[in-house]
């Protein structure tokens, strides 16, 4: 799946956006090649715990080709994940700096980095099918889910229903700190834990909207339940 992920040019938008911020790059990483195409999941086929973004950043993922790896945003997520043990190490600078993520998968919606870091509904849309088809591989294994903001949020439920998990209607409201349980739907599937957590974007973060104490303290309850 990630490598037919990673040749998609399904979207021209974000064809045209990811590979003009390749050739141009940002001053800072001038002597750098960049990845310029979609960004898979990052860490391992048989994880517990998931974690679901947005988009992958211009001069983030869109730059190392790892998700949420090489921008303000990695920073602080990785730091946290680290803090309960979700990775080896606190730091994600780029490709083959030995991170891992231990029994933990980052994913995202939307897999191209996008203009303004706002896909469009068509986009999200389009791109859904490799969502459900990554829920499907990790459903023998996948307990808990970490969505990172309301548009990932949104993104992910419709995903989830696709994928053979029972979302109920109403559907559940996003919220930072907010918990539902998912039934499951279909053979091979377990109920999962779902968690809504503020996103790490710096609007979060540096306002103190977000602070690493609560993006902590997520993570340490989502870890104990996919591990129940």
């Amino acid at each position: 799946m990630d490598a037919a992920l990673a040749d998609c040019r399904a979207c021209p938008r974000l064809v045209a956006w990811r590979e003009q911020v390749a050739r141009e790059k940002r001053a800072a990483y001038r002597d750098e090649t960049y990845w310029g195409r979609p960004v898979t999941g990052l860490g391992p086929a048989d994880a517990r715990l998931l974690v679901v973004g947005l988009a992958p950043a211009a001069h983030g993922g869109n730059r190392t080709g790892r998700m949420f790896t090489g921008d303000r945003s990695g920073d602080v997520l990785f730091a946290a994940m680290y803090a309960v043990g979700l990775t080896n190490q606190p730091t994600a600078t780029h490709r083959g700096d030995g991170l891992r993520l231990l029994d933990t998968r980052v994913t995202a919606p939307v897999h191209c980095a996008p203009p303004d870091n706002k896909p469009t509904p068509d986009e999200r849309d389009r791109c859904r099918h490799w969502l459900v088809t990554e829920l499907g591989l990790l459903a023998p294994t996948v307990r808990a889910i970490v969505v990172l903001g309301g548009w990932g949020w949104q993104a992910l439920l419709p995903a989830l229903t696709s994928a053979g998990w029972q979302v109920p209607r109403p559907r559940p409201k996003f919220g930072h700190g907010v918990r539902y349980e998912i039934a499951p739907d279909g053979p091979g599937r377990s109920s999962l834990h779902l968690f809504g957590c503020y996103h790490v974007s710096q609007q979060n973060t540096f306002t103190g909207r977000l602070t690493p104490a609560m993006l902590e303290d997520v993570f340490a309850q989502a870890k104990s339940a996919a591990e129940r």
